[in-house]
């Protein structure tokens, strides 16, 4: 309570730590890593799109977080908490597609003590067209290393002012199965059962013992979206991914391969406990037939907290809004 009593007070007060010499140079540098995102997706062949803001659905797998409702001319629309039904869409007719999504998810209270959520953020956001999980992986992490190095010549006297030396990582990443994962992390004392997502303190944990990004894999049918695709060849296993950061900073980055079958799917969100009425738009164009397709979401903030060694992902963004506080 003291904390956000604490915090509350500060962020009331961004006017003035917005003026600071610190924080100045995170916002160059966020600057920086959104420039060299976007330059690395097009030389790529990517096109950036608009996100939507509003629609009658929007992703469901937030990990305990509460979706924004509101009436909208009499219906019930949804802020979005991920654009990733829009991307499935548009993929249809531009195969490679981004963008800088703004995503709002009403976290608990007790998520900013992980120091690493806010309620309103923003993600780059892509997906590729007849593209498998492992090609979007590579694709990752050629990103990451290039917007690494990038950063660190054209920002170089704003990381000396944050006293922070970050090093471009060596490709590829290493990458556990989700399995491994869950038995790293019970061996440092915690007790994920198989079949759950690793909670926020395990990734903690098992991000601090490493000094480069590093991939988890294949993670369970019952840990993830409906949208996720199943290996053909191992039944209730899917084909997603998870980067972590090193240092403690948890996780960068999530995506995986879409499962595009109608059937499966309804029958996946049946599983999940929710109506695939809701989702009408969604199955109509799934049964009208949409391409197999891969992509993956990067939170900017994250990103900047990882890149400026910032203790607070609050500090990584000018506005901030985090979890039980009104701020400006």
């Amino acid at each position: 309570m003291t904390q956000l009593k604490n915090l509350d007070f500060l962020l009331q007060e961004r006017y003035r730590t917005l003026r600071k010499a610190e924080m100045v140079a995170v916002l160059k540098i966020q600057d920086q890593l959104i420039h060299s995102i976007r330059k690395f997706l097009r030389k790529k062949g990517f096109v950036e799109i608009l996100a939507p803001i509003i629609g009658p659905v929007t992703d469901p797998g937030i990990r305990g977080a509460k979706q924004v409702s509101f009436s909208y001319y009499g219906t019930e629309f949804k802020v979005m908490s991920s654009m990733i039904l829009y991307k499935q869409m548009v993929v249809a007719a531009i195969p490679k597609v981004f963008s800088i999504s703004p995503n709002i998810r009403l976290e608990p209270p007790e998520t900013v003590d992980t120091k690493r959520h806010l309620t309103e953020f923003r993600q780059v956001d892509l997906e590729q067209a007849f593209s498998s999980y492992d090609n979007v992986m590579r694709l990752a992490e050629k990103m990451y290393c290039k917007v690494i190095e990038e950063t660190k010549v054209k920002c170089r006297r704003e990381l000396e002012l944050l006293k922070r030396k970050i090093e471009t990582p060596s490709r590829p990443f290493r990458r556990y199965s989700y399995k491994e994962a869950v038995e790293i992390v019970n061996s440092l004392g915690f007790d994920v059962k198989y079949g759950e997502e690793l909670n926020w303190k395990a990734e903690e944990a098992i991000s601090k013992i490493h000094r480069e990004p590093f991939w988890i894999v294949d993670y369970p049918i019952t840990a993830r979206g409906f949208y996720y695709l199943e290996h053909p060849e191992t039944p209730g296993i899917l084909r997603d991914f998870d980067l972590l950061y090193p240092e403690g900073y948890g996780e960068a980055i999530s995506g995986g391969e879409r499962e595009t079958r109608y059937l499966k799917v309804v029958e996946r969100i049946k599983r999940g406990g929710e109506d695939p009425i809701k989702y009408g738009w969604y199955l109509k164009m799934l049964k009208n037939g949409i391409p197999p397709s891969a992509g993956f979401g990067i939170g900017v903030e994250r990103l900047t907290r990882y890149v400026c060694g910032l203790e607070n992902i609050w500090d990584a963004v000018p506005f901030p809004k985090v979890a039980g506080i009104a701020s400006p």
